[in-house]
């Protein structure tokens, strides 16, 4: 089996899994996928990071460069997390109304952060508004 993370023409992103990558082709090539979001059927994949396993001890390979480069990443995102989680307000899905009414109102200055849609993300851009996304890293694992 092999996860792909998949990407429509519209950007939007999501995973699927598949018995060996020519099942991705024979499919996609039939257009029997369609993206979650908009029913799309124009699929491609998106850049992936490769898994490795082990099938004779079981368990995945441990490659200690990766290993430590990907936990210091990690734990920068972690930190930038509490970060923002300590000094700024969740507004959650409202983000974009939200982010309007700051960056409209001269005199607020109101650290926010929460999601927004890549609809909303374009059209904030379109208004001059600049944002910045990061990858959310759970804390638990």
């Amino acid at each position: 089996m092999i996860k792909y993370i998949l990407k429509c023409h519209n950007d939007h992103e999501f995973e699927s899994w598949f018995s060996n990558s020519d099942e991705f082709e024979k499919l996609n090539k039939r257009k029997l996928l369609e993206c979650i979001f908009c029913s799309s059927k124009k699929i491609k994949k998106s850049i992936m990071a490769p898994m490795i396993f082990n099938t004779k001890k079981n368990k995945a390979i441990k490659f200690d460069i990766i290993d430590k480069d990907y936990n210091e990443r990690k734990n920068k995102l972690l930190q930038i997390r509490k970060f923002i989680e300590k000094n700024f307000d969740y507004v959650g899905e409202d983000f974009s109304k939200k982010v309007r009414e700051i960056y409209y109102d001269k005199k607020n200055n109101k650290a926010i952060y929460g999601t927004a849609t890549l609809d909303e993300r374009k059209e904030l851009a379109e208004e001059g508004i600049d944002l910045f996304s990061i990858p959310w890293i759970n804390k638990d694992n």
